[in-house]
């Protein structure tokens, strides 16, 4: 069982919301599409989906074209950001209202309902309203309506983005074992890389309508093909220094033997460091602009002759605006981008990963 995307496209009103893309997903995998709001994520899930037909290109299911095929003719079920329960009706009501407009035989919902039910923890809650769920528990229901149904494609649009934070922990933990065991393909979107690298599989990273690289999720975290990548997949995004390198020396010190030519050295926020923890660590000065507090690891944004920095903190550190900070990298942290951001070096930790 595979979804196939042939060089498909979505234009709208002459904008090109998905430039053409090429993407196979194989039966029982985890599909995380991450990138920002507005990079394409949602209009990809609709084309698969088939709520949208391409400007280009085909869709196969399992080698069949279903380009033109109408979503009520698919097997796909779809869980939205907003999800949505009836509130007239009791959990086990909602989650066989699907199946029910199918036309399944009352003995096979009931075996089906409770499948699902106790696959999502909602059995000592299938006689309830969903008004008397938690957010949670709510969400569940929504994904249980989806899976019931049995289907082989199950796209989730951002869908713990509305809930807290605990509420989303639980859920994070819970999905990848529901995919487990459906054995059907799943398609997650989100804006958050640590929300990809919690759920594993696979990861396709997205920018202004590109999937921009596809593959096993920490392979695209550790090496990613490029600087836009890079940054896709970082929270917050990837830093970076130009740099240049001629006869052979470079203006910052460090870099790995390169030809001549100008550069981008890439580095996480977590790997930046207020004091040397390594023998070899570059030292950099920078202003800072604005700290911000998390309770136990501090973000510091810096400015380095133009250059915006952001680093992670371990710790509360009280600093006074506009000091002139100095700052250590630990060399082999550092990914090397061509200047057209195509990679050329990947950090040395990733290469030994």
């Amino acid at each position: 069982m595979t979804l196939e995307l042939q060089g498909v496209t979505k234009v709208v009103e002459g904008q090109v919301h998905v430039h053409p893309t090429d993407l196979v997903l194989e039966r029982g995998t985890m599909n995380v599409l991450l990138g920002p709001t507005l990079s394409g994520k949602t209009s990809l899930m609709r084309l698969m989906a088939g709520l949208d037909r391409p400007a280009q290109g085909r869709i196969l299911w399992e080698g069949r074209d279903v380009t033109g095929m109408r979503v009520q003719d698919r097997k796909v079920a779809m869980v939205y950001q907003q999800f949505v329960n009836y509130p007239a009706m009791t959990v086990f009501d909602n989650i066989a209202s699907p199946l029910r407009l199918m036309g399944v035989d009352r003995a096979e919902i009931d075996r089906r309902v409770r499948e699902t039910a106790a696959m999502m923890r909602l059995t000592p809650m299938l006689d309830r309203k969903p008004l008397e769920l938690s957010g949670g528990q709510q969400q569940r229901c929504a994904l249980a309506r989806a899976l019931v149904k049995n289907a082989g494609l199950v796209l989730l649009d951002e869908p713990l983005a509305n809930l807290d934070y605990k509420l989303r922990e639980e859920l994070r933990v819970e999905i990848p074992r529901i995919f487990e065991e459906s054995g059907a393909i799943f398609v997650y979107a989100t804006t958050e890389p640590e929300e990809a690298l919690l759920l594993g599989g696979n990861t396709a990273t997205l920018w202004e309508g590109r999937v921009t690289q596809f593959g096993p999720t920490p392979s695209v975290y550790r090496r990613p093909v490029d600087a836009t990548t890079a940054r896709v997949f970082s929270d917050p995004p990837m830093n970076f220094l130009p740099f240049q390198v001629a006869g052979g020396r470079s203006t910052v010190a460090g870099m790995p033997a390169l030809a001549d030519g100008r550069y981008l050295a890439g580095f996480r926020p977590n790997h930046l460091h207020l004091s040397r923890h390594a023998d070899d660590a570059l030292q950099f000065d920078a202003q800072l602009v604005v700290t911000e507090l998390t309770g136990s690891e501090t973000f510091v944004h810096l400015d380095h002759h133009g250059q915006r920095w952001v680093g992670l903190i371990h710790g509360i550190h009280d600093l006074p605006l506009g000091q002139v900070l100095p700052v250590w990298l630990d060399p082999r942290h550092v990914y090397v981008f061509a200047e057209d951001g195509r990679m050329v070096t990947p950090a040395a930790y990733a290469s030994a990963a």
